[in-house]
C-alpha cells in the first residue's frame, strides 16, 4: 500500500487559535493562574507551554515553566532503545500546585502516564491537567486530555507532526 502523501490539517493561525482558547479555558477552569504551573514534556510539549505561558501572561503573570524528560519512566523500555530528550527541569514546588502538562500529539498515553510518574519526583501537585494541541485517539491507557486544539482521527500507519507552524499528517 503506498504511503498517503504529506498534508496540512492545521496552519500556523489554527495553532495560535487553539492556544488561545486553551489558555482561556486553562484560566476559566482553575480560576485565575494562582497555584498554576506549565510543565512541557520533553521534546514536543516544550514549545507548547512556552507558547500557553505567552498567552497567560495576557491574563495576568505568566504561570511558572518547567520541561520533564520522561525517557527513564516509561514502561516500553524493553521494546526500543531510551533516549533522554533533554534535562528534566523544574525549578518550583510542585506541591500543591495545579499541573498543567503540556505536549504536542496524545496517542497512545504512554508518556503522559510515564509523565504522571515522573512527576512524583518533584512534589505531590494538588492537580494534573493535561494540554495537548492534537488528540489523535489509539489510547491504550484510560487517560483523556482536559484541553484539545483538536481531535484528529488518523489511523496507526500515519504519523502526525504538531509545531506551531502547523499540524502535517504524513
Amino acid at each position: 500500500m503506498e504511503r498517503s502523501r504529506r498534508r496540512e490539517v492545521l496552519s500556523a493561525d489554527d495553532v495560535g487559535r487553539a492556544l488561545t482558547r486553551i489558555a482561556h479555558e486553562v484560566v476559566e477552569r482553575n480560576h485565575g493562574l494562582d497555584g498554576v504551573v506549565l510543565v512541557g514534556l520533553q521534546r514536543g510539549g516544550v514549545w507548547v507551554a512556552e507558547a500557553l505561558a505567552e498567552r497567560l501572561a495576557t491574563a495576568g503573570a505568566a504561570p511558572p515553566i518547567g520541561t520533564l524528560d520522561v525517557s527513564f519512566h516509561r514502561d516500553d523500555v524493553g521494546l526500543r532503545p531510551i533516549v533522554p530528550g533533554s534535562v528534566t527541569e523544574i525549578g518550583f514546588a510542585l506541591d500543591g500546585a495545579a499541573v498543567v502538562l503540556c505536549d504536542d500529539v496524545l496517542y497512545t498515553g504512554r508518556t503522559v502516564r510515564a509523565a504522571l510518574e515522573a512527576l512524583n519526583e518533584y512534589g505531590r501537585p494538588r492537580s494534573v491537567q493535561l494540554a495537548v494541541i492534537v488528540d489523535r485517539g489509539h489510547r491504550e491507557l484510560p487517560i483523556r486530555p482536559d484541553y484539545v486544539g483538536k481531535n484528529l482521527p488518523t489511523s496507526r500507519d500515519e504519523n502526525v507532526t504538531a509545531t506551531a507552524d502547523g499540524v502535517v499528517i504524513e
